[in-house]
């Protein structure tokens, strides 16, 4: 009895501390901001808009990349910052207790969706505001892994980090981001996106303890991620995105497997597909190379979009010629540096551009998700992107 009560009286100090804790205070200030913009917005709103019916006619449709910053009473950025970001699950990131997470994490993604609206975005995504990094979330919610005993294996930066450890064949258990998808799909009538990690990054990304290659684990992933796939279209994503970073770390082996596990994961999927690559978060890895090791290859994919990061690296755009017929998602805003954007700096920036690529197969973007950024410094640079995108707009005769 005497240690039942202690643990009740620990308890109840724990709900005291979360009460009154600074964190606490400024969710309940950004829950009621909130409210308010949501109340002000559909006082103002003649009708409800019919979800996923406004139609992209503009030229430059201006979209993130995927992530949003988590706001700081949902997870600790410090700790988060602090390290390289989580393969395996790290719950001890999060700030709020787990009966109430799932709860906190609903009103912070509805925060991030509205700061991407307020600032003027075409295509909105979730923020990934549920996940303590792009990948974790779907490749430890797979059969076949153990994230319970991880393995280990080098970051792209060369470093040692806990990584699921594959023990069986990988199968997708159960839909991994559907509900998020249609969590993001109710609450927005813009075009939305949904992210995944690529069936090649995931392959990197853990060890193998029970394929005879990494290409053999490779294909297993991408047909997980096929039937995710599939899954998120039915649900009512307008464009699913597949990140595969690794292509541009490890090129050799992209090139050997790395495709054909990405086209597999695309096999039979109807709907818009996008690719990310890019040379990883700009607060993780702080040099980057002048070109891509793995990007002209991605003219065999059979995606319809290929997303590339070139403000940071000040890349040389004339690699676009090695990219007929697919749409580029231009990333046109720096993430290593804390400075919004002036609006004409992104207008050259996607102008530079456009002697490589046709105005109408160009969709702005951030270099990379903007995790890592202080939120104000992120909706600055969103807000500077899209008015940039609007100077290039008016420059070339607006919608069409």
């Amino acid at each position: 009895m005497q240690d039942v009560r202690e643990q009740q009286g620990a308890a109840r100090r724990g709900r005291h501390r979360l009460l009154h804790s600074r964190q606490f205070q400024r969710y309940l200030r950004d829950r009621r901001h909130l409210h308010v913009r949501r109340e002000a917005r559909d006082q103002a709103r003649p009708r409800k808009a019919v979800p996923g019916t406004q139609a992209l006619s503009v030229l430059f449709p201006t979209t993130l990349v995927g992530s949003y910053p988590q706001p700081e009473w949902l997870i600790d950025r410090k700790k988060l910052a602090a390290r390289f970001p989580p393969r395996v699950r790290a719950k001890e990131l999060w700030r709020i207790p787990e009966p109430l997470l799932a709860e906190a994490q609903q009103d912070a993604t509805l925060l991030a969706i509205r700061a991407q609206e307020e600032a003027g975005l075409d295509i909105v995504t979730d923020g990934e505001i549920r996940r303590e990094s792009y990948s974790n979330r779907f490749a430890t919610a797979l059969d076949g892994v153990d994230i319970d005993n991880p393995g280990t294996a080098l970051d792209r930066s060369g470093h040692p980090n806990p990584v699921p450890r594959i023990v069986g064949k990988i199968r997708r258990k159960h839909p991994v981001e559907v509900e998020d998808l249609r969590f993001l799909r109710a609450h927005t009538a813009k075009k939305i996106k949904m992210t995944v990690p690529g069936p090649f990054t995931m392959s990197q990304q853990a060890q193998n303890d029970y394929y005879k290659s990494e290409e053999e684990a490779a294909m297993d992933y991408a047909v997980a991620l096929n039937e995710e796939i599939r899954d998120l279209f039915a649900a009512g994503a307008d464009i699913v995105q597949i990140d595969e970073p690794y292509m541009q770390a490890r090129p050799e082996k992209a090139r050997q497997y790395g495709l054909r596990a990405l086209n597999r994961a695309l096999e039979a999927v109807e709907g818009t597909t996008a690719v990310h690559i890019c040379f990883g978060y700009a607060a993780v890895i702080h040099v980057r190379p002048s070109g891509y090791s793995f990007l002209g290859e991605l003219a065999g994919c059979s995606c319809q979009q290929v997303s590339i990061e070139t403000a940071q690296s000040n890349l040389d755009f004339s690699v676009l010629k090695a990219l007929p017929g697919k749409k580029i998602v231009l990333g046109v805003i720096d993430l290593n540096d804390l400075t919004v954007e002036t609006p004409d700096k992104v207008a050259s920036r996607i102008r530079r551009a456009l002697p490589y690529v046709r105005a109408e197969d160009v969709i702005v973007a951030p270099d990379c998700g903007m995790k890592y950024l202080p939120r104000e410094a992120a909706f600055g640079k969103l807000k500077a992107m899209v008015e940039g995108a609007r100077i290039m707009r008016a420059e070339l005769g607006g919608a069409r």
